[in-house]
């Protein structure tokens, strides 16, 4: 009965509770990548269900989030950090503030605004590659900034920074996980005063030790507890303290030296899913615990090379986690074994995927680098419902709010809806 009732703690408070609408993450309302509500169309076209498009200033791989009638995005313009807010029913600048200067990518994916913002019914907070954190209120106007790099040292990640910020009940978390120096720190949200900083160098050889993870926050038993994946292990950490309640290492046996991680853990239904090994693993972590609860803890690995995701993070709910590898392979396996339930392969050209998958609806979005988003049914089988064409550069991960859908390109974003 008391696991039973942990469950259904976890799934009823993963993240904060918000409003019906709002996507106030890159995952999403409850951080699992699943969308609220119904009514999101499932075919369109650059002539059919656009309801408006806007090109942006300039390039950048951040996914927008939404507070009420409020989008915000992360951008640059000439050489510097930018963050905008459009009016999401109809795509009307509000406002537009800089600040800090912008640091170019190194890959060819890269930006300087690779981190997509935060936002909650009081604040926006936007982060970006030159190491600048700052809190916007909703009109626009700076609250409080620092610079990261500046503070605690420079980034020594052999890319681009991609991980994004995270919001507890009354604080902004930011992961650091790097070549060393790797911490997790904390501010509050009114104050950008430092609440707490944890270190978390671990034992992993080299570029291994690098993650572009985004953390995950989950309110377990009333306690908001942060998850982090990156250095070979899963770490969980109290999220008024940042002190770590336990840790899941193994995801790296082999030692392999360049094992870094892109895609983010997901949680759900009392289990943590972690992708890893480029693609090549996933590791089932049953929440709970104290210490190091690699043996007691784990209660499944599934390793099929190449069939799973390097840069995608999967969606869960419902007992089950939904994958769409780089190469457009769809599968649908169970959370409490980690046992593919199906799985088939889109229709393949040479582009890639790097946006996550979205559960919306009974179906299942996910969209190619080249603008093509193909929506699959939810069901107990491969089922591909539409192959939705928009030209572009896709990085981001689409949107959903009130039956309307956001596509953002690396320089335009479109909100599809039906018509």
């Amino acid at each position: 009965m008391k696991a039973l009732l942990a469950t259904l703690t976890l799934s009823l408070f993963i993240a904060s509770t918000t409003l019906a609408g709002n996507w106030p993450g890159w995952r999403g309302p409850s951080s699992n990548g699943v969308a609220e509500g119904s009514g999101y169309p499932v075919s369109w076209d650059s002539s059919k269900n656009i309801l408006w498009e806007v090109d942006l200033p300039g390039n950048s791989g951040s996914t927008p989030v939404i507070w009420g009638d409020d989008l915000f995005l992360t951008t640059t313009m000439e050489g510097r950090n930018e963050v905008l807010c459009l009016d999401k029913n109809s795509g009307k600048k509000k406002w537009s503030t800089d600040f800090g200067t912008e640091r170019a990518g190194k890959h060819r994916k890269g930006s300087g605004s690779s981190p997509s913002p935060a936002a909650d019914d009081q604040f926006v907070f936007a982060y970006f590659k030159s190491g600048d954190l700052a809190c916007l209120n909703r009109e626009g106007k700076i609250v409080w900034q620092k610079n990261l790099q500046n503070i605690y040292g420079e980034d020594t990640l052999g890319w681009d920074l991609g991980t994004s910020p995270v919001l507890t009940d009354n604080l902004v978390v930011i992961a650091c996980i790097q070549s060393d120096n790797s911490y997790i720190v904390a501010f509050d949200k009114a104050t950008g005063k430092e609440a707490w900083k944890q270190t978390r160098n671990l034992d992993a050889p080299e570029e291994a030790n690098q993650s572009y993870t985004t953390p995950v926050v989950v309110k377990q038993d009333g306690k908001e507890v942060i998850y982090v994946l990156g250095a070979d292990h899963v770490t969980a950490h109290d999220a008024q303290t940042g002190k770590q309640i336990w840790q899941v290492g193994g995801l790296n046996p082999g030692q392999f030296k360049n094992y870094r991680s892109i895609s983010s853990p997901v949680v759900s239904d009392g289990y943590l899913i972690a992708p890893y090994a480029r693609g090549g693993s996933l590791t089932g972590i049953k929440l709970g615990g104290s210490g190091d609860v690699t043996k007691s803890h784990v209660a499944w690995t599934n390793e099929e090379k190449g069939e799973f995701s390097d840069v995608p993070t999967p969606a869960a709910v419902n007992g089950r986690f939904y994958i769409c590898s780089d190469k457009g392979d769809v599968l649908c396996l169970d959370v409490k074994t980690g046992k593919k339930i199906w799985g088939d392969r889109l229709p393949r050209n040479r582009n890639k995927f790097s946006a996550s998958p979205i559960l919306a609806d009974g179906h299942i979005y996910v969209t190619r680098e080249d603008g093509t988003t193909f929506v699959l049914d939810q069901g107990d089988q491969f089922k591909l419902v539409s192959e939705n064409p928009l030209e572009g550069f896709v990085l981001a991960t689409p949107i959903f709010s009130d039956g309307k859908i956001y596509l953002k390109m690396t320089d335009k974003i479109y909100c599809i809806g039906k018509k």
